[in-house]
């Protein structure tokens, strides 16, 4: 089969096996890996190898910018420190702790082992995000997972690059594996960041809408690139340039674009998603051939083996999580006055969700063949089958099990973030009505026309102020929430700094009057909808709402601003 046509296949399979688990109500990736494994085992099918270059290249740079653009950074700083114990420590830990269990159940070496440890340690930041993006996870819960698993891979690379290090040439140096550490990791997130001030400048500049999409799908290999070729951390560049770009889009894009590149972007991540998980199951074949050189371990040795190690990546991590959490708040006072002390089930969800994917299997693939003294690199293949058992393990038994514990623990609905989407969406209303009333007060819109489009606005303030006031109490709310029918009392400074259309003086009607600015409905209506931006925007930079709720109101924001006819 021609390499083209059997992309072609592959895509057409992985679409298949998403419509399935969706109908199954299984997460896709899941799914996907179960098929692709089921799928290997048939003969006379065509055989596709993993390469890890492919992997790193292809595969993980846009992935992690896309898992980036979607951070909220005003809750990944507040939860920096369980994000750093988690991405640095948990993943030194699971190293260690996994690569003493292989060194017990198959008298591996350590050098070797510990090669073993660096290549599980990491949980999948394509798998976390693809498996909990479908389930009613509170918000902190998901802030933390996914900040681990987008800072991880630096740890975990690093740590796998000395272990390599030390089987291939037999020297290992601690303070250099930690000075390395820094230097990739301070200069990946340096030159993210210079990418992404760039990307930022170049973008609002750019005419052409297809040169600016083009422009934003090439941004992670615009970061990920010369930062690999520098010797510093490729993924924390292109994660790095994510954040950045993700919190400056609304200001930096026009409606219409930010619409077309949402499609483009949830399109291209779905497809390279499903490749990854399908192409971890067709590594299947491949791995039970590689059985066959091991003639030293019997089959049910390698699986009994395999199932304790894949047992032992979870429970290590439980072992680090726990007291990672409480022991900090016991030690300092002052993290337990700053950050009271969890409830038990949402820490238990943290040390439970640790499923592995593609970046362990490709670090495992790409495990030299040969010593520098020309010898095979020990327990290769053998290291190959446990990441793969691993990485089944945790996608099937933790993933499926998600939905069940969810249900058990009863961690409830995201309330802070629903409170924060209803006084967002309270001042966005509100904004617009002052926008209306400084229009009409300025002889800008004609009173009646303006009169039954404020109308509309101050019922929404109304309706959303009572359900404010229904959830969190009037009294604790009143100062808060202001009143909408004093609108033109407030400070219409931030709202108003400028009609976007300015008034023409030289422009007047048949009598001699001015013809307003905002003559038609569309262009006053155009005028509110830039007020609930203007609103949307200050909340979040005030840290006031996170990004996903400034996210999901912006989106809104554009779908309705598309419908209208943007007045010359």
């Amino acid at each position: 089969m021609h390499p083209l046509e059997l992309i072609i296949a592959l895509m057409l399979v992985t679409g298949a096996l998403a419509f399935i688990a969706s109908r199954l109500r299984v997460p896709y990736p899941i799914f996907l890996v179960i098929g692709g494994a089921a799928l290997s085992l048939f003969p006379n099918l065509p055989r596709v190898a993993l390469e890890p270059d492919i992997v790193f290249l292809l595969f993980l740079p846009p992935l992690l910018y896309f898992a980036g653009l979607q951070t909220s950074w005003r809750d990944f700083k507040a939860n920096a420190r369980p994000i750093a114990l988690l991405a640095i420590g948990c993943v030194l830990f699971t190293m260690l702790g996994v690569a003493a269990v292989a060194v017990f159940v198959f008298e591996m070496p350590w050098a070797p082992a510990l090669v073993l440890g660096a290549v599980v340690s990491p949980p999948d930041a394509v798998a976390a995000t693809a498996i909990m993006s479908r389930l009613r996870i509170p918000r902190r819960i998901i802030t933390i997972l996914e900040g681990e698993s987008l800072v991880n891979d630096a740890t975990a690379l690093v740590a796998y690059k000395f272990a390599i290090a030390a089987v291939v040439t037999g020297a290992f140096s601690l303070p250099a594996a930690i000075g390395q550490f820094f230097i990739l990791a301070l200069g990946g997130i340096a030159l993210g960041l210079v990418v992404g001030v760039v990307v930022a400048w170049v973008r609002p500049r750019l005419k052409d809408e297809s040169v600016e999409s083009v422009v934003s799908l090439l941004t992670p290999y615009i970061a990920y690139l010369p930062a690999e070729h520098l010797g510093v951390s490729g993924v924390l560049a292109a994660v790095t340039a994510g954040i950045y770009l993700g919190r400056q889009m609304p200001r930096i894009t026009q409606s219409r674009t930010r619409l077309k590149l949402t499609g483009a972007w949830e399109v291209l991540v779905f497809l390279l998603n499903a490749l990854v998980f399908i192409l971890i199951g067709l590594q299947l074949h491949d791995v039970i051939e590689r059985l066959r050189v091991a003639p030293h371990l019997d089959r049910a040795q390698l699986i009994w083996g395999a199932l304790i190690i894949s047992i032992a990546a979870v429970v290590v991590r439980m072992l680090w999580v726990y007291p990672a959490t409480y022991l900090p708040r016991r030690i300092f006072s002052y993290i337990a006055r700053r950050e009271p002390p969890p409830a038990p089930g949402p820490v238990f969800m943290i040390a439970w969700t640790g499923m592995r994917g593609i970046v362990s299997l490709a670090a495992a693939l790409a495990i030299p063949t040969v010593t520098a003294a020309g010898l095979a690199f020990p327990h290769r293949d053998l290291i190959i089958f446990i990441t793969f058992a691993v990485i089944l393990f945790t996608l099937i038994v933790q993933g499926l099990s998600l939905p069940f514990i969810l249900r058990r623990l009863h961690l409830g609905a995201d309330v802070i973030g629903r409170h924060e989407e209803l006084r967002a969406r309270y001042e966005a209303a509100h904004a617009a009505l002052v926008r209306i009333e400084t229009l009409v007060a300025l002889g800008e819109a004609l009173p009646d026309m303006a009169d039954r489009l404020a109308e509309d606005f101050r019922w929404q303030a109304r309706e959303l102020g009572r359900r404010l006031s229904k959830n969190h109490g009037t009294s604790s709310l009143q100062s808060a929430i202001p009143n909408p029918q004093s609108a033109m009392t407030q400070d219409s400074a931030l709202i108003a700094p400028h009609l976007s259309i300015p008034p023409d003086p030289t422009l007047s009607d048949l009598d001699g009057d001015p013809i307003p600015t905002c003559a038609t409905l569309e262009s006053l209506q155009f005028e509110a909808l830039d007020a609930q931006k203007r609103m949307i925007l200050k909340l979040r930079d005030d840290s006031e709402i996170g990004d996903e709720v400034l996210r999901k109101i912006m989106v809104e924001l554009d779908h309705e601003e598309s419908r209208l006819h943007r007045p010359l």
